[in-house]
C-alpha cells in the first residue's frame, strides 16, 4: 500500500488536564496529533446542554491550532447519576437525552463518531438479570443510534473489560447489538486495552476479523498496565499493520489511564511511537 493519510491519530484530551482547552489544542498539534478526542466532562458540568457560544469557543481553539476535534468519550460522567440499565424509568429517560444532546454536540463541534464506554452507567442493577439490564441498554442505544442518524455521526458501543462492568465486554458482544439494532448510525469499536484482556485472539486478529464486517468505525490504543502505548508490554506493530492492510481510514486515538511520568510526557512519548510504526508499515497516519 502506498503512503498516505489513511488514519488520523488523536489524542484523548483529558491526558492533558488541567490545561485550558485551547492549550491544550496547540500542544497536541505541536507534537504531531491530527486531532483530540474529547471526553465532554472536561468542558461542562453540562456538556448536552452546552451553549452555543461555548460550543463555537471550543471550535475555534481547535480551528486556530489547526487540529481536529474528531470524537467524543466518557460520554455519561457527567451530569451525576445517569445510566442505560436502571429499573428507574426516569433515570433512563433522562441518560437518553443526556446521550442525545451529546450526539447534537459531537456534531456541533465536527467530531465524526461518540464512543460510549461509561462503564459505571452501564451496571447490572442488584438482584437484577443480565437480561433484563441488556434489554433496557439496547433501547437506549437504538434511540442514540435515531438521534446519530439524524445528526450524520456515528455512536459506538464500545465493549470493555470485565473487571468495569459485565455488560457488553467483547466486541461480539457489542456487534449483536448493532445488528440487533440495524441502524448504519451504530457500530462498534475497539479498545485494545479492553480487547487485550477480554478477547481469545490477538489484536491483530481482532481487526481481521472484524473491521471487513464494516461495524468496526473507531479505535483507542492503550496497554493492558493501563498506559499509553509503548509504555508496557503489548506491542502495536502487528494491530496497525492490520489496520493498514484492511485500509482502516478511521482514528486511532490514544487513551491511557496512567500517566507517567505525567499526561503531556505520556502523550508525547505515545505519538512518536505510533507515528514510527505506521511510516514503517506505509501509511503516514
Amino acid at each position: 500500500m502506498a503512503a498516505g493519510l489513511l488514519m488520523r491519530v488523536a489524542l484523548c484530551n483529558e491526558v492533558l488536564q488541567p490545561m485550558p482547552f485551547a492549550v491544550q489544542c496547540a500542544y497536541a498539534a505541536a507534537l504531531g496529533y491530527d486531532g483530540l478526542e474529547l471526553a465532554p466532562f472536561t468542558v461542562s458540568d453540562e456538556p448536552h446542554r452546552m451553549p452555543d457560544w461555548h460550543r463555537a469557543e471550543l471550535r475555534r481553539a481547535a480551528a486556530e491550532a489547526g487540529i481536529a476535534i474528531t470524537s467524543l468519550h466518557w460520554l455519561l460522567v457527567t451530569p451525576k447519576g445517569l445510566s442505560i440499565t436502571s429499573p428507574d424509568d426516569e433515570v433512563r429517560a433522562r441518560t437518553v437525552a443526556v446521550m442525545q444532546g451529546l450526539v447534537g454536540l459531537a456534531a456541533d463541534l465536527g467530531a465524526s463518531v461518540l464512543v460510549h464506554g461509561s462503564p459505571a452507567q452501564r451496571q447490572i442493577p442488584p438482584g437484577e438479570s443480565r437480561e433484563t439490564a441488556l434489554a433496557r441498554a439496547v433501547d437506549c442505544f437504538a434511540r442514540a443510534a435515531e438521534a446519530a442518524s439524524a445528526a450524520g455521526v456515528t455512536y459506538c458501543i464500545e465493549p470493555l473489560g470485565r473487571g468495569e462492568t459485565p455488560l457488553v465486554n467483547t466486541v461480539a458482544e457489542a456487534a449483536e447489538i448493532v445488528d440487533a439494532i440495524g441502524s448504519p448510525a451504530l457500530r462498534t469499536m475497539i479498545d485494545a486495552s479492553a480487547a487485550g484482556q477480554t478477547e481469545s485472539e490477538s489484536l491483530a486478529a481482532l481487526v481481521d476479523r472484524w473491521l471487513p464486517t464494516g461495524r468496526i468505525a473507531h479505535v483507542q490504543v492503550n496497554d493492558r498496565n493501563r498506559r499509553g502505548p509503548g509504555e508496557g508490554d503489548d506491542r502495536f506493530a502487528p494491530m496497525l499493520g492490520a489496520l493498514v492492510r484492511n485500509g482502516y481510514g478511521g482514528v486511532v486515538a490514544v487513551e491511557p489511564f496512567k500517566y507517567l511520568p505525567d499526561g503531556p510526557a505520556c502523550a508525547a512519548r505515545a505519538i512518536g511511537y505510533l507515528r514510527g510504526i505506521l511510516e514503517a508499515q506505509g501509511d503516514g497516519g
